[in-house]
């Protein structure tokens, strides 16, 4: 047996991410700096138990630490995609560092009060949103694009891994050394983290030397999401999923103490199922994958995750309820790790990170707004009733958007397509604007309305790239002249917008101009904004 045991696992890490060393050392130190975050929330929730009795302060402990994402989110992709991630992951480690040391040494000196302990735990969970973009979409940078799959799936496994490891090593040092200790010893796992991130690759150069701004960086993630259909129909799915599945994560520990008449030890075992079948859930990710399309895996898993919930629903059995807990695990993580796969297949590398902010936000949004309103349908009914209602409206959510399919994202979807010269002797500056394109076609009479169709679809490219208004105008008295007009910020953000468009775009872009008329050339005018 420990022979069989040691060739499957030489075969699985033969075939592994794992087996490339930079990624090695990344994915460790991922581990612990979820171990390390763990381990701060779980402390500071328990400092914050012994400082007051009550409730609403100890609440508020996690508040603090969730409530960043929805704050930072989107600033956070952002800086993720203009600011060379080597330097983010390794400042937020710093910061994490930093303010969990000074938590713990204060409360070693017995200097740390409520407020205190919800100001550090508030930028404690500010850096980590900032930390957890850039990780995420930097995994792109580490291995190859058949890897991916993989390499999100073990990201998956190496956060539930630290969500069920974290609070115990937290709880066992918090009850050996106290709580400040406890804290400065989970600061020592941001460490690791700084030395695997100096072997990722530097980030590429701004074109023109200008990188985005912070504010039209946000403004781009979101006009890229809001005109990709791709991007929409992730977010769809992972609204409609979480704001469901939030009830487990909101009734749990009632399930636990009412409806299965247990205590701490029980909860804590039922905790711990639901952490077996997320690991369970995202090894077989990939084989899924290979085999099944990602619409199909995301689909089957909504449905064992409404059929788990509507088990332990009609369960008073402790082990019919682990076994539900087992499947929801599994289903939460394949849902959002095989989006999270998708969306980093789909999205250029120019948004990426952008996109993965996205789909964390609306992620922490479902659970900060599904939690409170799953717990008032407990309290009016009970969290039997309260389970089996998000089950079926999961399953109602899953009919209604069926039409939003989802599908991994090809090589031509985040390829830089070739674009031609310019042909312009003295550009504009990179601030200079509002540029207006113009660009005139000539169509023959029986291509018309192939021609409005193919147009009418190069428009969510063009918007998606940079573009703030788009439209197609026909000439009157002119018959087969049209004219597509749109405008953009400035000449940086215009050369941005070509440097944009993939392979995919010049697709869509070369289906229109192809129905151009032979006998007239395609016109190309850009005006200059004046004041």
């Amino acid at each position: 047996m420990p022979k069989r045991l040691a060739s499957l696992a030489s075969t699985f890490f033969a075939a592994s991410p794992l087996r490339h060393p930079a990624y090695r050392a990344f994915y460790a130190g991922s581990i612990a700096v979820g171990l390390g975050y763990t381990m701060q929330t779980t402390v500071a929730a328990w400092l914050m138990a012994t400082l007051t009795p009550s409730p609403v302060m100890v609440s508020l402990v996690q508040t603090a630490s969730t409530a960043p994402a929805l704050v930072f989110g989107l600033v956070a992709g952002a800086i993720g995609d203009i600011v060379d991630r080597r330097r983010i992951i390794v400042v937020t480690q710093a910061v994490l560092i930093a303010a969990t040391a000074l938590l713990g040494l204060a409360a070693l000196a017995g200097l740390v009060g409520p407020l205190t302990l919800l100001g550090l735990t508030f930028v404690i969970g500010a850096a980590f949103v900032f930390y957890q973009p850039a990780q995420s979409s930097s995994v792109n940078d580490l291995v190859s694009r058949a890897e991916l799959s993989q390499a999100v799936s073990l990201n998956a496994v190496a956060f539930n891994v630290s969500r069920a490891f974290g609070p115990a090593l937290a709880g066992a040092l918090a009850a050996w050394v106290g709580s400040g200790s406890a804290l400065i010893a989970s600061s020592v796992f941001f460490a690791g983290m700084i030395f695997a991130a100096r072997r990722l690759p530097p980030r590429p150069p701004a074109h023109l030397g200008v990188p985005e701004r912070l504010l039209s960086g946000v403004q781009s993630g979101v006009r890229y999401v809001r005109h990709s259909p791709a991007m929409r129909a992730f977010i769809v799915r992972t609204l409609s999923f979480t704001v469901c599945a939030s009830a487990l994560w909101a009734l749990l520990p009632v399930i636990a103490r009412d409806q299965l008449a247990l205590g701490a030890g029980g909860y804590g075992f039922l905790f711990g199922t639901f952490g077996v079948g997320a690991v369970a859930g995202a090894i077989s990710i990939p084989r899924q994958l290979k085999v099944r399309s990602l619409n199909r895996v995301v689909f089957t898993a909504m449905v064992l995750w409404a059929a788990a919930s509507v088990l332990i629903a009609a369960t008073l059995d402790v082990w019919f309820a682990a076994a539900g807990a087992f499947g929801c695990g599994a289903a939460w993580v394949t849902v959002h790790a095989s989006l999270s796969t998708g969306t980093q297949t789909t999205a250029p590398a120019w948004v990426r990170t952008r996109a993965v902010a996205m789909n964390l936000v609306a992620v922490q949004a479902c659970l900060a707004l599904g939690s409170p309103l799953w717990g008032w349908v407990a309290s009016v009914f009970d969290t039997r009733f309260a389970m089996a209602l998000s089950a079926a409206l999961l399953l109602a959510l899953v009919l209604l958007n069926r039409g939003v399919r989802v599908r991994m994202g090809s090589e031509a979807d985040v390829t830089p397509g070739q674009h031609d010269d310019l042909g312009i002797d003295v550009e504009p500056g990179p601030d200079d604007g509002p540029i207006l394109i113009q660009i005139e076609y000539q169509i023959d009479p029986p291509d018309r309305e192939a021609f409005l169709q193919a147009i009418h679809r190069v428009g969510p490219t063009r918007r998606r790239n940079g573009a703030t208004s788009w439209r197609v105008f026909r000439a009157i008295g002119a018959e087969g002249r049209y004219v597509e007009r749109y405008i953009v910020e400035s000449w940086a953000e215009y050369v941005r917008l070509r440097s944009r468009m993939t392979m995919s775009d010049r697709a869509v872009l070369s289906q229109a101009q192809d129905l151009q008329s032979a006998e007239v050339p395609l016109k190309v005018t850009r005006f200059l904004g004046l004041d």
